[in-house]
């Protein structure tokens, strides 16, 4: 699919994990992990974008490709964008997906699900997001909740994102952190100021829903484990060993 394009962010300064990218699993470092199922999903080139020539370094040693961006991007998206300025000066690339650099079990299939909301043009941007089934995770504030209205099996629109008690918001969904833009839409994102939910949120996607943006959901059956902690290293490496 030559209009389109993955891109994976990757920065060294984590705080929880400093050097994260770089961690080993299973002898590749992990953001070769994410690189290859982003590969593996078939729907475009797989671009690392980061701020680190050694994590630029060990993407092509293993035979990726890499482009060097800015250090002081605030988000993904931001650097994304950068990316993809670099990449494609003459804009023909239509779909940009965002796949975070520390989803090192992230389904290729998962990633080619959140395409298929695009295919709807009054979609702008799309996601992913998985049903509850741990009650405990509803009223867990590092687990973000999404709802919205369905408007076809397996697919819904989202009306809010939240970090609070889902309760009685609707059906329960663990959002998914992996997006898939359409070029224009990541542009009048990026270029969008904060908003005022975004920010008591922490979350960046309320920006886009604040500014009357759409953001559809592709429901798939399960979590990628995303990496922040030395705790969920651990656990990667145990679900990837051999």
């Amino acid at each position: 699919m030559s209009d389109t394009i993955i891109l994976i962010p990757a920065r060294m300064a984590s705080t929880r994990l400093p050097g994260k990218p770089l961690a080993d699993i299973g002898g590749e470092p992990m953001i070769v992990r994410v690189l290859r199922r982003s590969q593996a999903a078939c729907i475009g080139e797989a671009v690392v974008a980061t701020d680190s020539e050694a994590v630029a370094a060990a993407v092509e040693k293993a035979g990726g490709r890499a482009v060097l961006t800015r250090s002081d991007h605030v988000c993904g998206s931001d650097r994304i964008y950068e990316a993809l300025e670099a990449l494609d000066p003459e804009h023909r690339i239509e779909i940009v997906v965002n796949v975070q650099g520390d989803l090192p079990t992230v389904e290729p299939s998962a990633i080619r699900a959140a395409l298929a909301p695009l295919a709807d043009p009054q979609v702008d941007i799309a996601t992913l997001a998985a049903v509850i089934r741990d009650p405990a995770e509803r009223a867990d504030p590092n687990v973000v909740k999404v709802t919205g209205e369905m408007v076809s099996p397996g697919r819904f629109r989202a009306r809010i994102f939240t970090r609070a008690d889902a309760v009685g918001l609707g059906p329960h969904h663990h959002h998914i952190g992996l997006y898939a833009y359409r070029r224009a839409a990541l542009e009048r994102f990026v270029k969008l100021p904060p908003s005022a939910n975004e920010q008591r949120e922490k979350l960046e996607q309320l920006r886009a829903l604040d500014a009357g943006m759409r953001i559809d959901v592709a429901i798939v059956d399960s979590v990628p484990l995303g990496v922040d902690t030395p705790e969920q290293l651990a656990k990667a490496r145990a679900l990837l060993a051999g």
